[in-house]
C-alpha cells in the first residue's frame, strides 16, 4: 500500500514516521520547495519537528503528482485555512485517484464555517473520506508515548480499514461514527487552550484553569450537539482527552500562544511571527459564527476572539467572565 502525508508541519511529519515504521510505502508532500529540500538535506524537519530523523525510504516531494501517484490513502494533514486552496488547485490529480481520504487538520473553514470532512467533499466529490483525530501532540507520538485517538467516518468499514492502517503498539485507534463529533471536538478544544493559555500567562492557578476547561467542555458541547454530534464523542478523546492534552502541554501550540498574550504581547505579532499555524485563533471566528446560527452562548469562545481579534485586554476579559448573570450550572 502506497500513502501520501500532504502537509510536511509537525503533525503531517509525524504521521509520515508513523507510517513508514509499520511498512507502507510513504510520500510527504511540502508546498513549500525550499522547506521540502531542507528536510531532504538534514533527513530532519527542522522547522516543524526538530529532533526527529525522517526514514530515507520516505519520499520528499513539492510535486503533488509525484507525491500522489498509484496511492492507495492521502492523509490530509494541511491547514484547514489552506486545505480548500491545495485540493481546489490540485482537484485533477487528486481527482483521478482511486484512494480514499483521511483529513487529520483541526478547523473549521471561516468562510463557509464548514468542517473539513465537508470541504474535501465539496471539492471532490464523494470519497471514502474519514477523520482522525484526538489527543496526539506530534513530538510525543514521533517519540513513541502510547497515545489514543479516534478515526470518524460515515462509512464504517472505511474507518476500520484506516484504523487498521494507522494503529501501532503505542498508537491506539478507536472507531466512530460520529464524524460531526470528532471534527467539532477537535477544532474547538483549540479555542480553549488558548484562553487556558491566558490563564496561566496572567499567573491565574489550578482553579481558574478548572473552570476553564469544564466551562470550555460545556461550550463546545452545547454548539455540538445543536451541529448534530453525539454527546459522548465530545466527553471522548476527540473532545475532552484532546483538550486535557493541549490545555497542559508545553509542546501545544496554542496554549503557548495564549500564555504569551497574557503575559501582555500582541496577537496580532504572535500570529504573524509563528512559524506554526495557530488553528485556535481562526477558530474562534468561525466557532463565534456557529454560535450565532445555532443561537448557542458561548461566552469563553467570544472573550477569546475579542482579546485575539478586537484589541480586547485579557483582564477585562476574564472580568466580564467572572461577572456574568448568575446561572445554574
Amino acid at each position: 500500500m502506497k500513502i501520501s502525508v500532504l502537509g510536511d508541519g509537525g503533525w503531517g511529519t509525524a504521521l509520515a514516521i508513523l507510517l513508514k515504521n509499520k511498512g507502507f510505502d510513504v510520500s510527504l508532500w511540502g508546498a513549500f520547495k525550499e522547506d521540502v529540500e531542507a528536510i531532504k538535506k538534514n533527513r530532519e524537519n527542522k522547522k516543524f519537528l526538530p529532533g526527529f530523523k525522517i526514514p530515507k525510504t520516505i519520499q520528499l516531494t513539492d510535486d503533488m503528482r509525484v507525491a500522489c501517484g498509484d496511492s492507495n490513502l492521502i492523509v490530509l494533514a494541511i491547514p484547514s485555512r489552506f486545505l480548500r486552496d491545495v485540493i481546489t488547485k490540485n482537484n485533477k490529480i487528486l481527482g483521478e485517484l482511486q484512494a480514499g481520504f483521511v483529513s487529520v487538520a483541526k478547523g473549521i473553514e471561516g468562510k463557509t464555517l464548514k468542517r473539513m470532512s465537508e470541504v474535501v467533499r465539496e471539492a471532490l466529490g464523494g470519497r471514502e473520506i474519514a477523520v482522525l483525530s484526538g489527543p496526539s501532540i506530534a513530538p510525543e507520538v514521533a517519540r513513541g508515548i502510547p497515545t489514543a485517538v479516534v478515526v470518524a467516518s460515515e462509512d464504517e468499514i472505511f474507518a476500520r480499514k484506516v484504523s487498521d492502517i494507522f494503529r501501532a503498539e503505542h498508537f491506539r485507534v478507536y472507531t466512530n461514527k460520529d464524524i460531526i463529533g470528532v471534527e467539532l471536538g477537535g477544532a474547538l478544544k483549540n479555542v480553549i487552550a488558548i484562553a487556558s493559555g491566558i490563564s496561566d500567562g496572567l499567573g491565574f492557578g489550578a482553579n481558574t484553569k478548572a473552570a476553564i476547561l469544564t466551562r470550555g467542555l460545556a461550550e463546545m458541547t452545547r454548539l455540538g450537539l445543536a451541529m448534530g454530534a453525539n454527546r459522548d464523542t465530545l466527553q471522548g478523546l476527540s473532545g475532552l482527552g484532546d483538550m486535557i492534552t493541549t490545555c497542559i502541554s508545553p509542546e501545544g501550540r496554542n496554549h503557548r500562544f495564549g500564555e504569551e498574550i497574557g503575559k501582555g504581547n500582541k496577537p496580532e505579532l504572535l500570529l504573524n511571527k509563528s512559524v506554526m499555524e495557530i488553528e485556535g485563533a481562526w477558530t474562534s471566528c468561525s466557532a463565534v459564527e456557529l454560535g450565532k446560527r445555532y443561537n448557542i452562548e458561548l461566552p469563553i469562545t467570544q472573550q477569546v476572539r475579542a482579546v485575539l481579534f478586537e484589541n480586547k485586554s485579557p483582564l477585562l476579559a476574564v472580568n466580564e467572565l467572572m461577572t456574568r448573570e448568575p446561572k445554574a450550572e
